[in-house]
C-alpha cells in the first residue's frame, strides 16, 4: 500500500494527505507519517508546494479529529463494543481513557504527536467522556499543527538525513522519529543562519574595501 500512495503522491499532493491523515485520525492503519515525510521531500524537489502539503495534511488530520470526536459523542456504544472485543484496540482505549482522565485537553494536544498512537482512541473517548468541544477543537489544532509540521519538515528541511529517519519513521517509532527530527531541524537552521550571517559579513567587507 505505502508504494503505490508514494506513487500517486506527487499528482494529488494535498488531497491525498488530507485523505490519509483523516482516515490514520480515525484508527484506519495507513502511513500518514510516512508520506508526510515523502511529501516534504516531493516539496523542495518542486514536485509538489509546500503550502499545498501542509494544509492538506492539518485539514484531514483536523477533521479525522472531528469525525472521531463526534462517533464518541454520539455512540457511546460503539466505544463499547470496541472494549468488548478486547485485543489491541480495547488496550488502546483503556490507556486513552486513563491519559485523557488525567491529561484533559493536554492529552488531545499530546496525543496527536507525541503519543499519537493514542490519538484516534483518546478522540473516541474525549466525545464519549463529553469533553468541551472547544477545549478538544484547541488541543486538536495545536497538536495537528505540531504533528504535521515535525513530519513534513523532516522531509523538507533534512532531506539529507532521511535515510538515517526513515526506518524509524516506516516503523512507526513517532516520538523517536519526532525528537530526531527536531535536532536535526534545528542543527540544519542553525548552519543556514551561521552561512547566511558569514555571506553578510563577507559583502559588508566587500563593500567596505570597494569604498576605500
Amino acid at each position: 500500500m505505502t508504494d503505490s500512495l508514494l506513487a500517486l503522491l506527487p499528482s494529488y499532493g494535498g488531497y491525498l494527505l488530507a485523505l490519509v491523515t483523516l482516515l490514520a485520525c480515525m484508527a484506519v492503519p495507513i502511513p500518514a507519517s510516512v508520506l508526510m515525510v515523502a511529501a516534504g521531500g516531493f516539496a523542495m524537489t518542486g514536485d509538489l508546494l509546500l503550502w499545498q502539503a501542509l494544509l492538506g495534511a492539518f485539514v484531514g488530520a483536523v477533521l479525522g479529529d472531528q469525525v472521531g470526536f463526534q462517533i464518541g459523542r454520539l455512540g457511546t456504544g460503539h466505544v463499547e463494543r470496541l472494549e468488548a472485543k478486547g485485543g489491541k484496540q480495547a488496550f488502546a482505549l483503556q490507556k486513552a481513557t486513563a491519559f485523557t482522565r488525567r491529561r484533559g485537553v493536554l492529552a488531545v494536544f499530546f496525543s496527536r504527536w507525541l503519543v499519537s498512537p493514542l490519538g484516534p482512541y483518546v478522540n473516541l473517548t474525549a466525545g464519549a467522556a463529553r469533553m468541551n468541544w472547544a477545549g478538544f477543537t484547541l488541543g486538536s489544532l495545536v497538536g495537528e499543527a505540531v504533528w504535521v509540521s515535525i513530519y513534513i519538515g523532516m522531509g523538507a528541511g533534512a532531506a539529507d538525513q532521511i535515510s538515517y529517519l526513515w526506518p524509524m519513521v516506516r516503523d512507526g517509532l513517532g516520538l523517536s522519529a519526532a525528537v530526531a527530527a527536531a535536532v536535526l531541524l534545528g542543527l540544519r537552521l542553525w548552519h543556514l543562519s551561521r552561512a547566511h550571517q558569514r555571506v553578510a559579513q563577507e559583502r559588508a567587507e566587500t563593500q567596505t574595501q570597494e569604498a576605500s
